[in-house]
C-alpha cells in the first residue's frame, strides 16, 4: 500500500542547491517536492496559497534569513513542520533553530536517506535530532557551559559573521536594511558580549568555532 504524498516545500536561494535536494528526495515514493522558492517572501506567499505538509528551509537566504522566515512560518501555519537545512554545522545554528520551532536541523552534507528520514518524522508530527545534537543538548542541562556566540540575538549573529567575513559596516547595513549607526550599535553590543575589543578577536573566534564557511 502506497503512503499517503508529503508535501513539501523547498526554500534555497542556490537552483543547484535546490536540484541536488528534490533529487535525493524524488527517491522515496511518498515524498512530493510540491513547491520551491528562493526568498522568504516567496515562500511566505507559496504556503498562504497552497497547503503544504513540511518545509525545508535554508539559513543563508538572500534579504529574511531562515531563521526569521521560521519564525513567520510558525506564527503564520503553526502546523508546519519547519526543517532548517544549512551548510553551517551544528554547533552553530541547531539548538537556536529548535527553540524558535524547528522540527529539526540538517546539513547539505547529510546523505539522501537521512533526509528522507528527517522529512517523514517530521511530518509524523515528530522532531529529528542526530546523535550529536542530542548529546549537545544532554550536555546543555545542568552544568553545560554556553560558548560565547550562543549569547547573541539571530541579528547579532548575522553581523558577528559578516564583520569577520570582512564586509564593512556599510554594506552589512546595506545587505541587512538597517543603517550604519544600527549596526555599529550591534557591534557594540557583539565586542560587549563576546568579550572581546575589536574586529581581528571577532574573526578569530569565528574562524576557531566553525562560524565561516
Amino acid at each position: 500500500m502506497q503512503r499517503e504524498q508529503i508535501r513539501v516545500l523547498l526554500v534555497d536561494d542556490h537552483t543547484v542547491v535546490r536540484n541536488g535536494v528534490r533529487l535525493m528526495l524524488s527517491t522515496a515514493d511518498d515524498i512530493d517536492v510540491a513547491g520551491e522558492a528562493e526568498t522568504a517572501q516567496d515562500a511566505l506567499q507559496l504556503i498562504r496559497n497552497r497547503e503544504f505538509d513540511v518545509a525545508l528551509v535554508d539559513i543563508a537566504l538572500t534579504g529574511k534569513n531562515g531563521l526569521d522566515l521560521l519564525k513567520q512560518l510558525r506564527a503564520e501555519k503553526p502546523k508546519l513542520a519547519v526543517l532548517i537545512l544549512s551548510m553551517y554545522s551544528e554547533d552553530v545554528y541547531a539548538v537556536r533553530a529548535l527553540k524558535l520551532g524547528a522540527a529539526g536541523y540538517l546539513t547539505k552534507s547529510n546523505a539522501a536517506s537521512t533526509m528522507i528520514a528527517a522529512v517523514r518524522k517530521a511530518a509524523a508530527g515528530g522532531k529529528y535530532i542526530s546523535p550529536t545534537l542530542v548529546e549537545k543538548l544532554a550536555n546543555m542541562i545542568g552544568t553545560h557551559n554556553p560558548t560565547p556566540h550562543e549569547s547573541l540575538s539571530d541579528r547579532e549573529l548575522e553581523v558577528l559573521k559578516m564583520i569577520a567575513a570582512g564586509e564593512s559596516l556599510v554594506k552589512i547595513a546595506h545587505t541587512l536594511n538597517l543603517s550604519p549607526s544600527t549596526v555599529t550599535t550591534y557591534r557594540t553590543r557583539i565586542l560587549e558580549k563576546m568579550e572581546m575589543t575589536n574586529n581581528t578577536e571577532l574573526t578569530r573566534y569565528a574562524l576557531e568555532n566553525g562560524l565561516l564557511i
